[in-house]
């Protein structure tokens, strides 16, 4: 018995190892098949079925074989092959098998494959709600393996998904994360494909300006990367871009770019589909602008091309151009013609979309239908705003499904989003109140300008007042020192003259004597002369020099208190008694106001200032090398304004010379000949 047991126990061993390395040995045989069906579906120069019949082959060998990794890897080509050759039914089947085994087999990686995949056939076959269903299980375990590129993947077919069913915020949101991950990768494909995309979107939300920012970068990445392949992403671009230009109603523009998307000449025989829209937009924009130029063999051209691809929504789209182009020559038969061609179409082709595009042209070529097209466009379009709706809701619900696994996960970012969001406040709250306790210390500090600029000019005015009254104490001193001379000086000489003359005759000790007393008497007489001279000399050099050292003075001052390099000269020549107070206040006043415009506004590095006169005219002259105005504009500020009024009010010209980048200049002339006038106004 025992012996009979031994014999039963090795005869169970021996045939379970020969079983399994049976086994092993199948599936080694298998896993060659498969490379070899596989590789045999590569070889140039066999026919389709051929490479179909190869896949099919290494297909059917998988099902039978174990679920490992290797076969997984291998479904997966297998799945990729079936959807670059189109075959929607196949790679379903191979991409659902994916799946299975990956669920079984709890391999993350191939499982993101096979959710992609099945979101992939959905997508191809318009079955919308599944794909999204799909791609967002695919994305929540790329999200999790951290795997960037494919994460970015799926965000960009997503976001094509929902753009489809016109989800344009959450488009817009799937392909923004897709943008910032892919935009730091060398898949510039990829990166094309979703800054393409989000111009598009853009369009969809009538936001033209960043839909021509994302359509112009996408263009760039083509040229610069030299993408540009039979699948013509450069003209696709430019047609996008025209596109826009299209919707901005700017159909010159968008003539341009249609017409540059033409320019290649290789578009029509590898891609007239994208060949034919091109064309009808581009007979689309010439309609709005009445160029009839080469117009109708474009739209026919357009429509044949469509009617031979058997694309009937483009074919409707055509129709509805060519009407239009007959209702603008006037030719209603026509026009109604071809507007019921296309009505008649999209019912058969049962497309809403595409029915409320044919009624509306009916509506505007036939007023007979109107009511009863105005009637359908409503329920029609009603309809559609409703089913929208609900694709809206269905995407919203499979979101908030899958969304349960990282719950824990989102509560968590919540809260530390929420922690960021009080740490931003608090950073801009802060913020704010240094802003505005610094707008406040700037305000005090203008008013404080202001305050002691008046009080600067009522001091100059004061101090122009009292000259005015010590030019006039001046003169009436004068005629007292003439008449003192007259009455004193002069009589004293005749006198001493006279006594002289008496002495001359006489040569004694005495007359002698006396003779120079009186020279004596002569000298201190001479000395008096001097000094009254002397007197008289130095007020009118002090009458002189107090205009000149007031505006000494000011340019001192902006040397001192301003970064602005200034040089400046004062004519010593003037001849300051001829210009009249008035005119000094003013040119003061000016130049006051240039030296403040280029403290303020001019960011200038030099600055100078220049008084000069000739027998007729005195001339100021400051001029800065800083960013200068437009002299054209009509409204000037009130600084400009108020020295072109002093100006005129001093019956002179002034000339401001001013570019971008290149300073100001600022001459103003004054001529001396108007102090009488002036004085009279004063």
């Amino acid at each position: 018995m025992k012996n009979y047991l031994f014999i039963l126990i090795l005869s169970v061993l021996f045939f379970g190892c020969s079983k399994s390395k049976k086994d092993e040995l199948s599936e080694e045989s298998n896993s060659d098949s498969i490379s070899i069906y596989l590789k045999a579906s590569y070889k140039k120069g066999i026919t389709e079925k051929v490479e179909l019949d190869a896949i099919d082959k290494a297909y059917e060998i998988i099902k039978k074989s174990k679920n490992t990794n290797k076969n997984r890897d291998s479904l997966f080509s297998i799945s990729m092959r079936y959807y670059n050759k189109r075959s929607w039914e196949k790679f379903s089947n191979a991409s659902k098998t994916l799946l299975n085994y990956s669920i079984i087999s709890k391999d993350s990686i191939n499982l993101g494959k096979a959710y992609r995949y099945r979101a992939g056939f959905y997508k191809n076959t318009s079955i919308l709600d599944s794909s999204f269903y799909y791609y967002l299980k695919s994305e929540k375990i790329y999200f999790i393996l951290k795997d960037k590129v494919n994460y970015a993947n799926i965000l960009f077919n997503k976001g094509i998904v929902q753009h489809s069913v016109n989800d344009y915020l959450g488009a817009e949101l799937s392909l923004s994360k897709a943008y910032y991950i892919l935009k730091n990768t060398d898949d510039k494909i990829k990166y094309y494909g979703v800054l393409n995309e989000l111009g598009l979107v853009y369009i969809d939300l009538f936001e033209y300006d960043l839909a021509l920012k994302y359509l112009n970068e996408a263009l760039q990445v083509v040229i610069d990367n030299n993408l540009d392949n039979e699948d013509h992403q450069k003209s696709v671009c430019l047609s996008n871009i025209g596109f826009v230009y299209q919707n901005k109603e700017n159909y010159k523009k968008a003539i341009y770019f249609y017409n540059q998307s033409l320019s290649d000449k290789n578009i029509k025989i590898d891609n007239p589909e994208l060949y034919s829209n091109i064309v009808d937009n581009l007979c689309f924009c010439k309609l709005k602008i009445n160029d009839d130029v080469n117009l109708y063999k474009l739209l026919i051209e357009a429509l044949q091309i469509r009617q031979s691809l058997n694309n009937k929504p483009s074919v409707i789209l055509s129709y509805n151009h060519i009407s239009e182009y007959y209702l603008k020559k006037g030719d209603l038969i026509l026009a109604n013609t071809y507007s019921k061609k296309a009505l008649d179409l999209a019912i058969e082709i049962k497309n809403p979309v595409y029915y409320l595009s044919a009624l509306k042209q009916a509506s505007r070529v036939n007023n007979k239908y109107l009511p009863k097209y105005t009637k359908d466009y409503t329920r029609i379009n009603d309809s559609l705003q409703i089913e929208e709706r609900k694709s809206k809701d269905r995407f919203a619900r499979i979101s908030l499904e899958t969304d349960e696994i990282i719950q824990e996960k989102d509560v968590l970012e919540d809260r530390n989003r929420n922690l960021l969001y009080v740490f931003i406040f608090t950073v801009i709250l802060a913020s704010l109140l240094f802003i505005v306790r610094a707008q406040r210390t700037r305000t005090r500090e203008l008013l404080y300008k202001q305050t002691q600029q008046k009080a600067n000019e009522e001091i100059f005015n004061l101090m122009m007042s009292q000259q005015a009254i010590i030019d006039e104490s001046r003169s009436k001193e004068k005629k007292r020192l003439a008449r003192d001379l007259h009455d004193g000086v002069l009589g004293r000489m005749f006198g001493l003259r006279m006594n002289l003359d008496s002495l001359n005759n006489k040569n004694d000790e005495e007359t002698v004597n006396r003779r120079l007393e009186l020279l004596n008497e002569l000298k201190t007489i001479e000395q008096d002369i001097r000094e009254v001279s002397h007197d008289l000399n130095r007020e009118k050099q002090e009458l002189i020099n107090n205009f000149v050292s007031l505006v000494h003075n000011l340019l001192e001052e902006q040397q001192a208190s301003y970064q602005v390099k200034l040089s400046y000269s004062i004519d010593n020549n003037v001849n300051w008694d001829k210009i009249n107070n008035s005119i000094k206040i003013n040119m003061y006043r000016m130049l006051q106001e240039g030296l403040q415009n280029i403290n303020k506004y001019a960011n200038a590095k030099n600055s100078t200032v220049e008084i000069k006169a000739d027998e007729e005219n005195i001339c100021l002259k400051i001029k800065d090398d800083g960013i200068g105005f437009d002299v054209n504009k009509k409204s000037k500020g009130i600084g400009v304004q108020n020295m072109i009024s002093r100006t005129h009010e001093c019956q002179g010209t002034i000339d401001i010379k001013s570019e971008k980048d290149n300073g100001t200049q600022i001459i103003i002339t004054i001529p001396i000949i108007t102090k009488q006038i002036i004085e009279a106004q004063a």
